[in-house]
């Protein structure tokens, strides 16, 4: 049976470490508040925009259509994977680079084997990781989810249009975990160059669209922007998601330094009670020995 000593030492450490995981997730709430309030103001735009760019794309003269859509042979795949910059937030990270795996050994192991899959990072565990293993990387933005700001991410979106543009790479995957609530976050693999038609079973509107000032001006400006706003948007998804499962990971961790105290408590008040038991003993036996 441990000491008295040993075990207010340990409460005193549990206490300590509980109340450091109360505060990170009381942190974590705020910024996942405010995580949340961005993205849900960005989804309707970037749904919006996307079906505006397919109904317009539907409509284009074969002369007008943007290198970002052309279709082309895949020689090259990039990922761009995201992920957070710190740990401590339960399984946010391993989940999706397990799905990763997954997933390059189901569509892509061709171009792993022969090195032509490319990965490009958002965040230092997965550039980490990534790293480790001995993929080939492109790029990494460590710091791009410090503020998460459109500007950052039209940077990043840039230089992934440029190698599309370049023919270093001929197709690009987003890989990032979709917030859907606080407990759940998505694996989420979305083909991000070459533009694809995202309406699904829904064929485009056909309408004759009057262009101001040109139609080529409109499929230049229009596209690349689409493709900052889809990048921007999946960064916000990740930033959310992280912070909801950084407030859950560290909710757990403080019932489990609760539950932990209640263990410890019962066992200082039996060590303690054992002691002045055994203290009653010796001085009975001394009384007797006396006598």
């Amino acid at each position: 049976m441990p000491s008295l000593k040993e075990v207010k030492n340990r409460i005193a450490t549990v206490k300590s470490t509980q109340q450091i995981t109360k505060a990170m997730k009381m942190v974590a709430a705020s910024k996942l508040r405010r995580a949340q309030d961005r993205l849900l103001q960005m989804r309707p735009y970037a749904y919006k925009l996307t079906q505006l760019l397919t109904n317009v794309s539907s409509n284009l003269s074969e002369d007008n259509i943007s290198e970002y859509a052309e279709p082309r042979d895949i020689k090259n795949v990039l990922l761009v994977a995201f992920s957070s910059d710190r740990g401590l937030c339960g399984a946010f990270n391993a989940n999706l680079f397990r799905n990763t795996r997954q997933f390059i050994s189901d569509e892509y192991e061709f171009y792993e084997r022969n090195n032509r899959l490319s990965i490009m990072t958002v965040g230092q565990k997965s550039f980490d990781y990534y790293k480790r293993r001995g993929y080939n990387l492109r790029n990494d933005y460590k710091d791009l989810l410090a503020a998460s700001t459109f500007e950052n991410a039209r940077h990043a979106a840039e230089y992934v249009m440029k190698l599309y543009r370049e023919g270093e790479v001929d197709k690009v995957i987003l890989v990032y975990n979709q917030f859907k609530n606080v407990a759940t976050q998505i694996p989420t693999f979305e083909q991000f160059l070459p533009v694809e038609d995202t309406s699904g079973d829904d064929q485009p509107t056909s309408i004759d669209y009057i262009y101001e000032p040109s139609e080529t001006f409109i499929v230049e400006e229009l596209i690349p922007q689409s493709l900052k706003v889809q990048f921007y948007k999946a960064l916000l998804e990740s930033n959310a998601a992280e912070q909801g499962a950084r407030m859950t990971a560290m909710d757990q961790a403080t019932e489990n330094a609760g539950e932990l105290l209640k263990d410890l408590r019962l066992t200082y008040n039996r060590t303690r009670q054992a002691a002045i038991t055994k203290e009653i003993l010796e001085i009975v036996a001394g009384a007797d020995a006396l006598g």
